[in-house]
């Protein structure tokens, strides 16, 4: 992995923590939170406070996430609402954590500029036995406070100020002005600085687990359905249809039927064809490490040479979106490629407007795991467990890939592959009316039932 840290492709963008006050804070809090303590004077946290460093010391990395539900949270400062989510079991975790930080972002900038403010993400489930408990999680409310107790306090201080207010004998009740004079020494003026953080509660309708090897559930659809990463005999009863990776026609259906994809080559405002010869090359540099063949050099020249001298050696894949690719240039008769062919899923985007569209673009990159851009920026830890086992020519490839291209304009890439940002809720469903014959029978005809 030396390859991706040094090239900040892991382990980027977490936020150093390495002052004495800022230790103690996250002690205070690991400890109101775990009962534990970390003796490293210095360490990195992503969005959640999770520390890389402390999970080694520790020997428990998901000491901030205990049965890989209900995440605990430490928040020191709001800037980490840039970092990611390392160790994520729900794909919907750090979406509602930053969210949470922005949408209260100067109570926080308060809070944390005298103690660590720490919480929850309750979703009422406290530990998942079997995939059907999955579907309990319906939604996540977020419970936050210092370690000090200044949200807890300002509540009481707040209910003891509407009752000086209120009551008729509230002025004359020495009792009542005392407790509010102890709390406003804790709290400050809670009526001209709030410092409440509401229960705040986000749904949790399609999204992807860690859980059981890895599960895609969708139902908030028109037709819902569950797809696993393990066999689907191997995940048990689910309480919607379900498919596992291998059921590729099964999956192409779901997706055509609930309006959740698009054709690359027909996407509106992108290069498509660019974006195939792109995945061409993965596949093919792919292909010649796995059998051992040397690779001159990585330059569009060399890749070319390489994919002549490969010949009839070349992946099913390769061939299929290069006809694809010649027909975007020249025309001629339309490459029709089933849902079967292990091309068609490197032909196909999420719709850009939908809200779904991450988890989507997530699971396209799993059905399509060549593709190591996308596979990078939508499904890290796929990716980074697919890299470990690869050879090392197409390590030092794909890191240096990443680097000088995706890194470089990350925004701009992912506006590039996926379309623009913040994508607002639409209707999806059958009766929806379609102008497109595409959008009727899908990119390559009539997807097989």
């Amino acid at each position: 992995m030396k390859r991706l840290i040094q090239r900040g492709l892991m382990f980027g963008n977490l936020i150093r923590i390495d002052s004495p006050a800022l230790v103690e804070r996250y002690n205070r809090a690991l400890e109101r939170l775990t009962r534990k303590r970390t003796a490293l004077s210095e360490f990195h946290i992503d969005i959640s406070g999770y520390s890389y460093e402390i999970g080694e010391e520790l020997g428990d990395h998901l000491y901030l996430n205990p049965n890989g539900v209900n995440r605990l949270f430490i928040i020191l400062t709001t800037e980490q609402k840039r970092a990611p989510l390392l160790n994520a079991q729900f794909s919907t975790s750090r979406g509602i954590l930053k969210q949470f930080i922005e949408e209260n972002e100067a109570k926080l900038f308060a809070l944390t500029a005298q103690d660590a403010v720490a919480g929850e993400l309750d979703n009422s489930v406290f530990e998942v036995t079997a995939p059907a408990r999955l579907f309990d999680i319906r939604k996540i409310t977020v419970v936050a406070d210092t370690t000090q107790s200044h949200v807890a306090n300002a509540r009481k201080l707040a209910d003891r100020i509407e009752r000086f207010q209120t009551e008729p004998d509230g002025w004359y009740d020495d009792v009542l002005i005392a407790e509010m004079i102890e709390l406003a020494k804790r709290t400050g003026d809670v009526t001209r600085q709030p410092i409440d953080l509401a229960h705040a509660t986000y749904e949790q309708g399609n999204f992807w687990t860690a859980h059981f090897g890895g599960i895609y559930i969708f139902r908030d659809v028109a037709t819902p359905a569950a797809i696993t990463v393990r066999p689907r005999a191997d995940v048990g009863p689910m309480p919607i249809e379900a498919f596992d990776l291998t059921m590729r026609n099964g999956i192409a259906t779901f997706l055509e039927m609930n309006d959740l994809v698009e054709p690359v080559i027909k996407a509106r405002g992108v290069d498509g064809a660019a974006i195939l010869r792109q995945k061409m090359d993965f596949i093919l540099v792919d292909a010649a490490t796995t059998q051992g063949l040397p690779i001159d050099g990585f330059d569009p020249r060399s890749l070319h040479r390489l994919a002549q001298r490969m010949g009839s050696a070349l992946p099913e894949e390769f061939l299929k979106l290069n006809a694809l690719v010649r027909w975007a240039l020249n025309g001629g008769k339309w490459p029709r490629i089933a849902s079967d062919s292990p091309a068609y899923f490197y032909t196909l985007r999420a719709r850009p407007d939908h809200p779904d569209r991450d988890l989507v673009n997530q699971l396209l990159s799993e059905l399509a795991p060549l593709d190591i851009r996308q596979l990078f920026i939508t499904h890290k830890p796929a990716f980074y467990a697919a890299y470990r086992d690869w050879p090392d020519a197409k390590k030092e490839y794909v890191a240096e890939f990443l680097a000088s291209d995706y890194a470089a304009n990350k925004a701009g890439a992912r506006e590039a592959l996926f379309g623009g940002r913040n994508p607002a809720p639409t209707p999806s469903g059958p009766w929806e009316a379609k102008d497109d014959i595409l959008d009727l029978v899908g990119p390559w005809g009539a997807v097989r039932r």
